[in-house]
């Protein structure tokens, strides 16, 4: 029997809204247009699709306790195969990978996974805390934790351990500005110098306002088949899921064990071991940002630099276009767009740049493609190693 992770699974249409503010527009709306358009790209139709993955559980998402069943319920999708696997921002990439299970396990044929939200516009007011504050929470969230706080706790702690610098999490953020440029649909592409982000008002130190990713309205959906149904579609060249893995940590930032590592080291050679690939076999990523820092640990986590060389090696131009990984070729969540999750949005942005269709920087030659999510507060970690 053939390995799921030996291409048996293609993406096989992608679509990414290009609304950044849709004002009075329903998150579920905005699914249901992603995923119409994510179907017309792989010459599919909705009557077609027998598995759906999604997360809508915050508020800026429209959703509640069953978001899952509601959101097929207004798309109109009746799956006999789902998964509604919630790890915060992470989650879509790690649907990717159970897809991928799915179809090759004959469960489904046709999976659409599909995220929207209302980041930017959502209008009733919601708390940002990471658990509930009875039980374990209590011992933290009414200490007020929000997401930015604890990113900069971590941030922090890596300057401190490492000598990281200011400077060197401005040059993530300059670097996705720069990529953005071309992206017609990105919420921000003027250029941006390390100054700018030094400048820029300062939110939870050591982070500045530019070392946060944007907060826009958006989403996106991709559509996976089976290899064989793949090479008989009549839409966009398919991009093949060749590995997968994920990987929990904690939600309570008193329980990280270290706050300069994430369990990106467990995701990412897990999937590229089911690969088959080594590092350096990856021609570009599409990185997390929800923060500079989000970016900088990555990259050491996963292994294309050494523990506290993140700093020197985002510098060094390594993940520019000409650079050793160019990352996050939309322009990232740091300038394109981030509704409150942008897992999807990184796969898509994947699959884009190995069709030969980026919005942004579009690479000569890529064939291979690691997309990572990370989730919570540096709390879980999804990795997809795409190939073409």
């Amino acid at each position: 029997m053939t390995s799921p992770w030996s291409g048996e699974a293609a993406i096989v249409g992608a679509y990414e809204s290009p609304r950044r503010k849709a004002p009075g527009m329903h998150p579920y709306a905005l699914h249901a247009e992603v995923i119409r358009g994510a179907l017309a790209d792989a010459g599919l139709e909705l009557g077609d699709v027998d598995g759906f993955c999604t997360v809508a559980s915050m508020p800026p998402e429209g959703g509640r306790d069953m978001d899952l069943i509601e959101i097929a319920e207004y798309v109109g999708i009746r799956p006999r195969w789902f998964d509604s696997t919630d790890i915060g921002g992470a989650a879509f990439v790690s649907h990717a990978g159970h897809a991928a299970l799915a179809i090759h396990a004959g469960l489904c044929e046709v999976v659409v996974v599909s995220y929207a939200a209302a980041g930017r516009s959502w209008p009733l007011p919601y708390e940002d805390l990471p658990s509930s504050p009875y039980g374990p929470g209590q011992w933290e969230v009414p200490y007020g934790p929000w997401t930015v706080a604890s990113y900069a706790l971590a941030a922090r702690r890596h300057m401190d351990v490492y000598g990281t610098t200011a400077e060197h999490l401005a040059a993530v953020a300059v670097q996705c500005r720069a990529n953005a440029a071309g992206n017609e649909h990105a919420m921000y592409r003027d250029p941006i110098a390390v100054d700018d982000v030094l400048a820029s008002p300062c939110i939870a130190e050591p982070l500045h306002k530019l070392d946060c990713c944007v907060v826009s309205d958006s989403g996106g959906a991709f559509v996976m088949t089976s290899r064989r149904r793949a090479e008989r579609l009549s839409g966009g060249r398919p991009v093949y899921v060749l590995g997968a893995g994920e990987a929990l940590g904690q939600v309570h930032m008193n329980q990280m064990p270290d706050l300069t590592r994430t369990v990106a080291a467990q995701s990412g050679r897990d999937a590229l071991e089911r690969a088959g690939l080594g590092i350096d076999e990856i021609d570009c990523a599409q990185i997390y940002d929800s923060f500079t820092y989000t970016v900088l640990v990555t990259l050491e986590s996963l292994g294309f630099c050494a523990a506290g060389e993140g700093g020197p090696f985002v510098a060094s131009g390594a993940i520019a276009p000409d650079g050793r990984l160019p990352i996050n070729t939309d322009g990232g969540g740091l300038s394109s767009n981030h509704p409150g999750r942008r897992g999807a949005l990184a796969v898509i942005e994947g699959v884009r740049q190995l069709r030969g269709d980026s919005p942004g920087v579009q690479l000569d030659g890529a064939r291979t493609c690691l997309v990572h999510g990370t989730g919570g507060f540096l709390s879980a970690t999804a990795t997809v190693v795409l190939g073409v």
